[in-house]
């Protein structure tokens, strides 16, 4: 009789990976922003710059800064293979949690751009990228969650990506305006063309991870025929 060695789990399989620490890790510098604009608000000490029109009209932002923490935290451990594989009970829960907050930031995000004060140093460029990236993000979410609840899998992580790229934008964003202002100096059009490169870049980024993984499992699928 032939006695099988148990298979050692992989790596894979035994943890989370690297990609949603580093997820989180890009929002880090915002979320820290917003918590304290969330002190200040409670009544706390002003350890930010005054921001009239938040302290005009607090609940949408609130709701924005609570909502995209939530997200970029609960989002990022989405994007874990392993985590899904372990525990696919907690992926469905979590991406119907992920879903509602996800909606929540970008219909926030949009009603302060079409109802605040427009913020100071910033234009037309800066309003029309908020409200076109703002509305993908919402569109997206839609779109993956419709997806899912046809099975397809594929579209389904494809639009969740997307979405959760564009919700990182400030992350990227607070490179991209510390390099604009760098070499371009300040000025509205440097601010505004450096607000829309953050969510550029990670959308481009998000279109390659999306490109990689179809063209993986067409290789993959490619490799099953042939041993077949």
């Amino acid at each position: 009789m032939t006695i099988h060695a148990a298979a050692r789990p992989t790596r894979s399989t035994r943890s989370t990976g690297w990609v949603p620490f580093a997820l989180v890790a890009l929002v880090l510098v915002p979320a820290i922003a917003g918590s304290l604009r969330l002190v200040e608000l409670a009544g706390g000490p002003h350890l930010l710059p005054a921001n009239p029109r938040i302290s005009t009209s607090p609940v949408p932002v609130v709701v924005h800064i609570v909502c995209a923490v939530g997200y970029a935290i609960v989002g990022a451990f989405q994007f874990s293979a392993a985590l899904r594989r372990r525990q696919p009970g907690w992926h469905r829960v979590a991406g119907r949690v992920v879903v509602v907050l996800g909606l929540a930031v970008a219909v926030s995000a949009l009603w302060m751009t079409q109802f605040y004060p427009r913020q100071p140093g910033t234009g037309e460029l800066a309003y029309a990228f908020r409200l076109g990236f703002g509305s993908a993000m919402a569109a997206s979410i839609i779109l993956g969650f419709t997806a899912i609840r046809r099975s397809d899998v594929a579209r389904h992580r494809a639009w969740m990506t997307r979405a959760y790229a564009l919700a990182l934008g400030a992350g990227t964003q607070v490179f991209t305006q510390g390099i604009g202002t760098a070499v371009f100096g300040t000025s509205e059009l440097t601010t505004d063309l450096s607000l829309g490169a953050g969510w550029a870049i990670n959308l481009a980024v998000a279109e390659y991870v999306i490109r990689r993984r179809i063209s993986s499992r067409r290789t993959s699928r490619a490799r099953t025929k042939v041993a077949a």
